[in-house]
């Protein structure tokens, strides 16, 4: 039998589809259901390896919630921002190249069929599919190459909820308005609202509540509270500066073109860790140890690093605090980056931080991983998972420490440590032997894996008792 299918849209981006989403895939894996997680086209600098190539993270960890393995036809179309309106679009896995916005809304076409053909292999495995949409579906503009939100719920056959983040404010106006200018044809597979992060007395909120309803003919089926969770997010908006009271600080430099900073979810999530995104030379300072993160643009990352004064003050406590570059970030540590075909951008070459003995050239192919690693060194009989998303080859030009047994791809010279290998936080005993580089050290018993399954499963029992669930999962029966 053909699975049936729910879809999540939004009002706008950021407003907790993602989240949601992973939220009913582990609701109905713990009744016993089939269920895999879809999107259509996702638009992030944040992804990871999986069964076929490269997909969204936010697809990863819904699978995750699931309890099934990703597979890239959960994310058949992937967007991947480089600048100046150009994306690298990465189709069920694999990067077909870069074009513009226009050029790619030319191509609507071909990438709807994709999203077909992958839903419906899908659709054929599974008993229910959990769609996420992307921004809001009342982007007016874009109705006719839209393949993301109603024309996916259109080919899925499914009905459609629509989340709005009340902590923003105006949530009933970004109802009313996503409703009023949906598409004509979408409309009606509109069957309820979801109202996201509320806070307080939900009495007071009632009220406002039986209004709507008057305004608007289909039903909020329920306000999710707020909830501190430090599951993987998507967008980078969602990225703050807060501390914890933890003991040691970690400081990601903030880049404008960063990727994947759900490398760093699992030393947010640590109790002992105050995790910081530093912009500023000044927020720094005081840090025990610094994350230079990856980067989509590396070349136009470590400019922009030099212009803000970042890289001099990196380079005036490198002797004393240990230093970690992850993909792009271990290429800023090198002497030399340079793109002669222009893969990246415009700017052909520019000169790392120099922390390492190497020279890093960025090539049109790319390397797509996910393994066990074998530590060494440091890391010394530790096992660990991760994956390797990058376009280019590095060249040391001396002997470093190697931290894993595959060459080149994790190495050390003393406090400096570069790596190719995203999710290599993902492992406590890893995280914890680096952050020990730093002379602190962080709770032996803390487990990240632990405690996202408790948050998963925290989710799914907010959802369950803050929604009319089975109102919203009536069309799977």
């Amino acid at each position: 039998m053909k699975a049936r299918s729910i879809m999540f849209q939004g009002t706008g981006s950021g407003v907790g589809k993602s989240v949601i989403c992973a939220g009913f895939c582990r609701l109905l894996a713990r009744r016993g259901i089939k269920v895999a997680p879809f999107k259509s086209q996702n638009m992030a600098l944040n992804s990871g390896v999986a069964q076929g190539g490269e997909m969204g993270r936010a697809q990863i960890l819904q699978a995750q919630a699931a309890g099934i393995e990703p597979d890239v036809r959960m994310n058949p179309v992937l967007l991947k921002p480089i600048g100046n309106s150009t994306s690298q679009v990465i189709r069920l896995g694999k990067p077909v190249g870069n074009f513009t916005a226009r050029e790619y809304y030319e191509m609507s076409q071909e990438n709807l069929k994709t999203a077909v053909q992958a839903y419906e292999s899908l659709a054929n495995e599974y008993d229910a599919i959990i769609i996420e949409g992307a921004g809001s579906p009342a982007e007016i503009n874009l109705h006719r190459t839209d393949i993301v939100n109603m024309r996916t719920a259109d080919f899925a056959d499914a009905p459609v909820f629509i989340i709005g983040d009340i902590d923003r404010g105006g949530v009933f106006a970004w109802m009313k308005g996503t409703y009023d200018l949906l598409p004509e044809y979408g409309r009606p597979r509109v069957k309820g609202f979801i109202i996201n992060r509320f806070r307080g007395d939900i009495s007071l909120l009632q009220p406002g509540i039986d209004m709507f309803r008057e305004l608007v003919p289909v039903p909020v089926t329920g306000t999710v509270p707020m909830l501190n969770l430090t599951l993987e997010e998507e967008d980078s908006q969602s990225i703050e500066n807060s501390t914890k009271g933890g003991f040691v600080t970690v400081a990601v430099v903030r880049t404008a073109r960063m990727s994947n900073f759900t490398d760093f979810t699992p030393l947010a999530s640590c109790p002992d860790i105050n995790l910081i995104y530093a912009k500023s030379p000044n927020e720094l300072t005081g840090a025990d140890i610094i994350i230079l993160p990856g980067s989509k643009s590396t070349i136009a990352d470590m400019k922009d690093l030099r212009m803000r004064g970042v890289d001099k003050k990196i380079l005036s406590m490198a002797d004393k605090t240990p230093v970690v570059g992850i993909c792009g970030g271990f290429q800023m540590l090198g002497r030399t980056i340079k793109d002669p075909e222009g893969i990246e951008g415009s700017d052909s070459e520019c000169a790392g931080l120099g922390l390492l003995n190497m020279e890093t050239v960025i090539t049109p192919e790319k390397t797509l991983l996910n393994r066990t690693y074998q530590g060494l060194g440091l890391l010394e009989g530790l096992d660990f998972r991760g994956y390797e998303i990058h376009m280019g080859v590095s060249e040391t030009s001396k002997e470093y420490a190697q931290l894993c047994t595959e060459k080149d791809v994790c190495i050390a010279d003393g406090k400096i440590i570069g790596t190719y290998i995203h999710g290599i936080f993902d492992s406590e005993e890893v995280a914890a032997r680096i952050i020990a580089l730093s002379g602190k050290s962080i709770r032996p018993d803390y487990s990240y894996h632990k405690n996202k399954q408790a948050q998963l499963d925290l989710l799914a029992d907010t959802l369950e008792q803050h929604l009319d669930t089975e109102y919203i999962l009536s069309s799977l029966y």
